[in-house]
């Protein structure tokens, strides 16, 4: 059955959220501050490495004033502390609502795919006109052109050990902004040297930040048994390789590291 027939998305203002919780954000330029994810429901690739797989198919149909309502509150002691601090009368261990500009807690929109489900363009909106700094993370196989301009999107380049190379919408490259994030999940040498080769061919560094990010083993518990298989010929690389690797040939990346893993179990959901 079509993924997108599933789930009456165009029904009313709802979405199918597998979860919504609010932790540190793990990843891209943002990495480290406070972050609200909404979780959506339903995804259209099958990465090797994909460690929500959980999110393909659990999920419940929430509607988007509900969502809305669940981000306020989760935001809500950082808007008391914002308070407190404009009365003059903050505590120093208050945390600031406010770094390098953006409001706390972020707020971003992942999966699964989140643009599979057509209402999450308008939940962008609302967040957007809500004030909030709002990050979506995409796979890169989907049209990015429609999501509101004030929204960072952090869009993935597929690697060959991904087993969906293949299905980069290549034609969002040109959509991107200084404002957004090109994302390369690197588990083999095969990976590193192709994204190296897209760097410079494309000229990406040219257009916004570009992020490497080593593919942490999965647990056997994760490994899904519908996730694409590494292509054959392919030689693992290891997370000191790849950083070396990225020294040697300065390249114009940003490593990182998946936070959320270092401080919580790889398998654990809601961090």
């Amino acid at each position: 059955m079509n993924q997108l027939r599933r789930y009456s998305w165009v029904v009313s203002d709802s979405l199918v959220i597998n979860e919504i919780y609010l932790s540190l954000q793990g990843e891209s330029t943002f990495a480290g501050l406070p972050c609200v994810f909404i979780r959506l429901t339903a995804c259209n690739l099958r990465c090797s490495y994909c460690d929500t797989a959980y999110a393909f198919t659990e999920g419940k149909k929430r509607e988007r004033s509900e969502i809305c309502e669940e981000v306020q509150r989760l935001a809500l002691p950082f808007v008391a502390a914002d308070v407190r601090r404009r009365a003059g009368d903050a505590l120093l261990s208050d945390p600031p609502p406010h770094v390098g500009g953006y409001r706390l807690p972020l707020v971003e929109l992942t999966g699964g795919e989140p643009l599979l489900q057509p209402n999450a363009l308008p939940l962008m909106n609302q967040l957007c006109d809500d004030g909030f700094t709002v990050l979506v993370e995409t796979s890169g196989a989907l049209d990015i052109s429609k999501v509101d301009p004030r929204v960072r999107r952090i869009m993935d380049l597929k690697c060959p050990s991904s087993g969906e190379v293949e299905r980069n919408r290549w034609e969002n490259i040109t959509y991107l902004k200084a404002t957004d994030e090109i994302k390369f999940v690197i588990g083999t040498a095969e990976d590193y040297e192709w994204a190296k080769q897209q760097i410079a061919t494309r000229k990406l560094a040219t257009i916004c930040p570009l992020l490497m990010s080593w593919v942490h083993p999965l647990r056997p518990e994760q490994q899904d048994k519908s996730l694409k298989r590494v292509p054959e010929g392919q030689t693992p690389i290891a997370r000191k390789d790849l950083v070396e690797r990225i020294v040697t040939d300065a390249l114009p990346v940003r490593f990182q590291a998946q936070l959320h893993k270092i401080i919580w179990p790889p398998e654990q959901r809601g961090v």
